[in-house]
C-alpha cells in the first residue's frame, strides 16, 4: 500500500505564491508518475501537472508558465510551485501516484486565492 500526504495549502491573495508538497511512503514501485490534480466546487477533477520518475513533465494549459512541478526521488516527494496565483486557481489540490502497482491519491489540500 502507498500513502500520500500533502501539505502547503492555504489562503493567499491574487498574485502571490504557494508551494505544495506531497510525500509518498509505503511500497512504491520505482518507475512511476507523480502529479497534482485539482477540483474546484461544482467542477470535475482536472490535471494540473505530472512528472515521471525519469523527469518528464507535463503542465496543463491554464497553469503553464505559472506553476512548476518538481520531485525529489530520493525522498519520494513531489512539489508544486505555484506563482502568480489567480482566484480561478482556488480548489482542493490532490497528489497522485501511478505505477504498474496501482493508482493512489492523497487526502487533498485546500488552496484559496482571494481577489
Amino acid at each position: 500500500q502507498v500513502q500520500l500526504v500533502e501539505s502547503g495549502g492555504g489562503l493567499v491573495q491574487a498574485g502571490e505564491s504557494l508551494r505544495l508538497s506531497c510525500a509518498a511512503s509505503g511500497s512504491i514501485f520505482s518507475i512511476n508518475t507523480m502529479g497534482w490534480y485539482r477540483q474546484a466546487p461544482g467542477k470535475q477533477r482536472e490535471l494540473v501537472a505530472v512528472m515521471t520518475s525519469k523527469g518528464t513533465t507535463s503542465h496543463a494549459d491554464p497553469v503553464r508558465g505559472r506553476f512548476t512541478i518538481s520531485r525529489d526521488s530520493a525522498k519520494n516527494t513531489v512539489y508544486l510551485q505555484m506563482n502568480s496565483l489567480k482566484p480561478e486557481d482556488t480548489a482542493v489540490y490532490y497528489c497522485n501516484l501511478r505505477s504498474i502497482m496501482g493508482e493512489y491519491w492523497g487526502q487533498g489540500t485546500q488552496v484559496t486565492v482571494s481577489s
